[in-house]
């Protein structure tokens, strides 16, 4: 029988003490899956720039002026060539995103394309394009896409301090309406905000919550952006995403668990705690959508080092 969360529980978890915590996560992440193999994706924007959301953390936010090369839907050949360069990287998936509140009808045929010739490379598709209607998703899902990404972000209490030109009801109608097309769902949080420990709480809660468990759970680590609101956040304690991050994979044990934006500051000690506590995904590239990663050198390094390998591509 499926356990049934509630804040108490989840609280429970989160507060163990570490080294119980790290231990209980590794020992349900070794049940699942061979604990020494990352999966490796790769993240395009394909239209930058100019989105009508507030999202307080985005330098694609057109209300906010942060320093960013704005750009139109990126054409066919240039959006292959960057996932064939993937590929040759280790990328397995290639996720694309698009800074729109939802994509436009007009798009949309260029976005069905763009699908199909990624998946003739052989790998899997993901997108991220704002808000879907149940078309749309269909579209997307008979066009061969496998993945949508729509975060949550933070716990319910915390979103609207956060973003205003969206509800929480929108994201979890667009998770439901992703689900109910049959397609993958990916979809997690960011750290750092200036949440509280109750609203990471809160935040894996929502997760439980949601009608379709996601298959795939970025946590982020806010990525401070200059002309953005929250352009001078301090860090989060490390320690924090690290129980998040072995909360997340207590509570979804078969789920891929990807730590995400914010590692090109980490140290090695801290790559191994996050992969300890379950993750076993991460971004590959220097670049997600604006923000800096670690170039490939570093990871294969880090890999290199903690004798891990790539997942294997399809």
């Amino acid at each position: 029988m499926q356990q049934q969360w509630n804040f108490e529980k989840i609280a429970a978890l989160y507060d163990k003490p570490l080294i119980n915590l790290l231990y209980e996560a590794q020992t349900i992440h070794q049940q699942h899956f061979d604990q020494n193999e990352i999966e490796a994706c790769a993240l395009l924007s394909i239209k930058t720039g100019s989105c009508p959301e507030d999202c307080k953390y985005c330098s694609q936010s057109g209300h906010y002026k942060a320093e960013i090369e704005k750009n139109k839907l990126l054409d066919i050949n240039v959006v292959v060539e960057k996932a064939k360069e993937a590929k040759a990287k280790g990328a397995k998936r290639f996720c694309m995103g698009a800074a729109w509140r939802s994509p436009p009808a007009k798009a949309m045929e260029n976005l069905t394309e763009i699908i199909k010739v990624v998946k003739d490379l052989g790998m899997e598709t993901c997108m991220t394009l704002g808000m879907l209607n149940p078309e749309q998703a269909t579209q997307l899902k008979d066009a061969g896409l496998d993945y949508y990404n729509h975060n949550l972000d933070t716990s319910r209490e915390y979103y609207p301090e956060v973003i205003s030109t969206r509800t929480y009801e929108d994201r979890i109608e667009t998770l439901n309406n992703i689900a109910n097309a049959g397609l993958k769902t990916c979809c997690g949080g960011i750290l750092g905000l200036g949440e509280t420990k109750k609203d990471r709480i809160n935040f894996l809660l929502e997760l439980t919550k949601l009608e379709h468990a996601p298959q795939s759970i970025p946590i982020n680590n806010l990525i401070p952006i200059k002309g953005t609101p929250l352009g001078d956040k301090k860090p989060i304690d490390p320690i924090e995403m690290v129980r998040t991050i072995a909360v997340a994979r207590i509570l979804f044990p078969t789920s891929k668990v990807r730590l995400s934006a914010g590692r090109e500051n980490m140290s090695d000690e801290m790559h191994a705690l996050c992969f300890m506590a379950g993750a076993n995904s991460i971004f590959l590239g220097d670049t997600l959508l604006t923000a800096k990663n670690p170039e490939l050198s570093r990871d294969m390094e880090i890999m290199s080092k903690f004798g891990m390998t790539l997942e294997a591509q399809c």
